[in-house]
């Protein structure tokens, strides 16, 4: 992580208009809970914003006890999450496009249950990032965001939507493959969103902790220090920051997002557990790991487009 000495800045003259952003994302919700605000902000300078949804969150379950009874949350699910979409969408000032599979749930139980015939993590590999090649190569987008290999946190459609982004990403530059998706299109950069990078978290614990505030971060903290039996702890992250987006005035922006998001999103939880302006303070920053780019870049970097013409 680099120290705020040798932090870049986001730049006043920042790219906007002509510039193409496209976020694969794999329910209705992420894209509102993982990188919203550098959305935003990105959005407001004039880029293209664009979230691709993979599923529909069809299995999802009904997180938000205030929505539990309503009567268009038990009767059609599927269609209210969509009404959240747009509405999320409108929030954050950006466009969003679905790509049509069904949601795999998450399976629980030991040994766990198979995943329903036909969802969106079943799909052979081809099958599932055909309808992203031929977004990425109509879209053009000069930089793509995606999970990291274990999906941010090991949900089936987080580890597929990975993995489709990934292979869209390289393959959509190749004239040769998947024809009949348009022409072909390189975006020049790919990043992994690290939304639950433990910096982050451990930042504003500590902040909370020297206020004499109650953490909501402690159990996970506490989670992260554990060791196991041999006095091992867990592994560090596969990626580390390379990138950090200055967004700290759009944090309202995620916040009427993930609002949005009825259903799914309690209002007294745990998004809305540190004020706005205390995040603003301690991390004013979302943040990304750079994997490909194909264009020259120094890192840290605090813009996507660096590099990019």
């Amino acid at each position: 992580m680099p120290s705020p000495e040798t932090r870049p800045s986001f730049s006043a003259s920042a790219p906007g208009e002509g510039f193409r952003l496209l976020a694969v994302h794999a329910h209705p919700d992420d894209e509102s809970s993982k990188g919203a605000a550098t959305m935003a902000r990105y959005a407001a300078a004039g880029v293209d914003v664009l979230v691709a949804t993979c599923t529909g969150g069809e299995r999802g379950d009904i997180l938000n006890e205030k929505v539990a009874g309503e009567p268009h949350a038990l009767r059609d699910l599927a269609g209210l999450r969509r009404v959240e979409m747009a509405n999320a969408a409108g929030a954050l000032g950006i466009r969003q496009r679905w790509l049509g599979f069904t949601d795999s749930g998450l399976p629980e139980g030991d040994p766990l249950p198979p995943l329903p015939f036909g969802c969106f993590a079943v799909q052979p590999l081809e099958r599932a990032a055909a309808p992203l090649v031929k977004l990425i190569r109509d879209f053009r987008p000069h930089v793509v965001l995606s999970y990291d290999e274990n999906g941010g946190y090991p949900h089936p459609d987080h580890i597929m939507a990975h993995k489709v982004a990934v292979e869209a990403y390289h393959a959509a530059a190749d004239a040769d493959r998947y024809p009949g998706t348009g022409a072909a299109w390189a975006p020049s950069k790919l990043y992994y969103d690290r939304a639950f990078n433990p910096e982050r978290f451990h930042a504003l614990h500590n902040a909370l902790e020297a206020a004499g505030l109650q953490s909501p971060y402690a159990a996970r903290i506490a989670a992260w220090l554990e060791t196991d039996s041999e006095g091992h702890q867990a592994p560090a992250p596969t990626h580390k920051t390379t990138t950090q987006i200055e967004c700290g005035d759009f944090f309202e922006h995620r916040d009427r997002a993930l609002l949005s998001h009825r259903t799914q999103v309690d209002p007294e939880g745990f998004f809305f557990a540190v004020s706005a302006d205390l995040q603003r303070e301690v991390w004013p920053w979302e943040d990304y790991s750079l994997i490909h780019s194909r264009v020259e870049t120094t890192v840290p970097e605090a813009d996507f487009f660096a590099g990019v013409e």
